[in-house]
């Protein structure tokens, strides 16, 4: 079993508040962690329990054991009042650990959001930190302290096994067949499932063709109208699908980066998968070599750089965001991440090696842009650390296994 690198932020979340909310995806994990830090676990998955929860329950609380783990609370929103009404009345930290694989408090059920009771927390996909036994590495820690020590190697072939396999801990057992049968299995049961629980899907077809179709977009600037019409749907129903996928924690959508220097920026968010193993599944991707000569190639090497920075943004403990960039004129960054005083712009290009030329729009923004200092970094496939100044660097893909 891999140690998660969100346990130690788990455990002061719980010395901190009644209630944490530990939302995320399907079988990513949440419940494997619960289980090691709480004896008493019930899950909503269980049918009569759930009735039970909704018919009464000040009952179902009153008789409970705490402290006590809430699996897949978004089954029974309307507990959250009660379990406001409990704390109120008898505050304990670390009595609740809920999990959900959709937001409950999106839900519109959800009447109270336990405003300064809870403390809610997202676990990711495993990232290649985490399954390199590396828990604790922090790539935008090392990023913002100018770590960039790095082995001189190949390090392709590891980066198209993380990103065929994915971060899904239950797929670093399997192999073969059988992975491809889990992601289809997953693609099936969960993603499915999990949105005609949380909405009213009268054309479950539809959805499926949606989800396909979107996988061939990660990557990109979302284009709705595109998309509506190569699914052959109205864009409010485009819209709702979009909202769906989003709160099941498949798919980020990555707002756009807006800073007064007198340019016109794009207003459109970009589309990510949030698990690289489930979006190759979905392109019917599963080899190495099927990886490096799909046309969606790049879009896929750019989806996991996101996932991976996504994953360590979201455990470092710092107010930091990440954004994409492009203005009308064509000038664009893949990823721009604001920490502290600090701006980190990001280039992912796969090539094995890198110029200065591919910093150009790093630059133009270094040039019109002083309030922060702005460290430019290109991710490439090659094999060794790149300086091209105190502020521009390549970096092997590498350096996220």
């Amino acid at each position: 079993m891999k140690k998660r690198t969100l346990e130690s932020i788990l455990k002061i979340a719980l010395d901190t508040f009644p209630v944490v909310l530990l939302n995320g995806a399907r079988q990513v994990g949440k419940s494997t962690l619960a289980l090691e830090n709480f004896e008493n676990y019930l899950t909503f998955d269980d049918g009569e329990l759930r009735l039970y929860a909704k018919e009464n329950p000040k009952g179902f609380l009153k008789n409970i054991e705490f402290p006590i783990c809430l699996d897949e609370i978004q089954k029974v929103p309307s507990l959250l009042e009660y379990i406001k009404m409990h704390i109120d009345s008898n505050r304990v930290n670390g009595d609740f650990l809920l999990t959900g694989s959709s937001n409950v408090l999106d839900h519109k059920d959800s009447k109270d959001t336990l405003a300064g009771r809870l403390c809610e927390l997202r676990l990711h996909p495993l990232s290649s930190k985490e399954k390199n036994d590396k828990p604790n590495e922090n790539i935008i820690e090392k990023l913002l302290n100018r770590d960039f020590k790095l082995v001189k190697k190949d390090y392709t072939d590891e980066v198209c096994n993380h990103i065929l396999d994915g971060g899904y801990p239950e797929i670093l057992e399997l192999s073969g067949l059988s992975k491809d049968l889990w992601f289809t299995s997953y693609i099936a049961t969960y993603i499915e499932r999990d949105a005609r629980d949380l909405a009213d899907i009268r054309d479950i077809d539809s959805f499926i063709k949606f989800v396909n179709i979107l996988s061939t977009r990660s990557g990109t600037i979302l284009n709705k109208s595109s998309l509506s019409n190569d699914i052959g749907i109205k864009d409010i129903t485009t819209e709702n699908y979009l909202s769906i996928i989003s709160r099941i924690y498949q798919v980020t959508l990555l707002k756009p980066y807006f800073i007064n220097i007198g340019k016109q920026f794009v207003k459109s968010p970009k589309v990510f998968f949030n698990d690289t193993g489930v979006l190759c599944s979905l392109l019917k991707i599963n080899s190495k070599e099927q990886l490096l000569n799909s046309t969606y190639s790049g879009q896929i090497f750019e989806t996991y750089i996101f996932c991976e920075l996504n994953k360590h943004l979201s455990y470092l403990q710092k107010q930091a965001q990440i954004f994409h960039y492009r203005t009308n004129d064509k000038k664009e960054i893949d990823f721009i991440i604001e920490v502290d005083n600090e701006l980190l712009a990001i280039e992912i290009k796969q090539n094995s090696s890198v110029k200065k030329e591919d910093f150009k729009h790093i630059i133009d923004l270094q040039s019109r842009y002083d309030e922060k200092k702005c460290l430019g970094v290109v991710f490439y496939n090659g094999d060794m650390v790149v300086e091209f100044s105190d502020d521009l660097i390549a970096i092997p893909f590498g350096m996220f296994l």
